[in-house]
């Protein structure tokens, strides 16, 4: 059974405030239209509403999860120990690189929140976005097998022959 992607938030500029959106258009290579980090390999950060919410109730916090401040918050898709993998959001694919480290903001906005982050990727994930497309609330978050995604070396030439890898 898939997840569920639960939000979407867009940084206008560093450090600046996350606008809640109920739906958004990614750019592969890039990240999310309008937000402040594009391109590099931190284009899109995820976080998992299940981890989030055992933070709130284990800290005694009631933080909204826009203070986290990733752009798309999951349901139901864990993400610890998923580098390398592809999260499918709607009809877009992001790779997982790594684990995203909670800054010093999280202890301003709850004390202990930065250190109860740390373990078990409980910052929640960064990737780079594989495919245009547009993702809404509500669509379908899932893992996708890594053999069925084929690299861009891999990929068929026009002639039907391998490209090198």
């Amino acid at each position: 059974m898939p997840g569920r992607l639960e939000a979407i938030w867009i940084k206008r500029m560093k450090l600046g405030p996350m606008d809640s959106t109920a739906a958004a258009r990614l750019i592969a290579g890039r990240g999310i239209v309008g937000n402040a980090d594009q391109g590099r390999r931190r284009q899109i950060t995820i976080i998992e509403k299940e981890i989030w919410d055992g933070l709130m109730a284990r800290l005694g916090g009631d933080l909204d999860p826009s203070e986290r401040r990733a752009n798309l918050m999951v349901s139901g898709v864990p993400l610890t120990e998923t580098r390398g993998r592809i999260l499918r959001i709607g009809e877009c694919r992001i790779r997982i690189y790594g684990a995203t480290r909670p800054c010093e903001r999280m202890e301003e906005a709850l004390p202990g929140l930065r250190e109860a982050m740390i373990p078990d990727w409980g910052g929640g994930a960064f990737g780079e976005v594989l495919n245009d497309g547009e993702i809404a609330v509500g669509d379908a978050a899932e893992w996708l097998d890594i053999a069925a995604v084929p690299r861009a070396a891999e990929s068929a030439s026009p002639t039907g022959e391998r490209a090198a890898p």
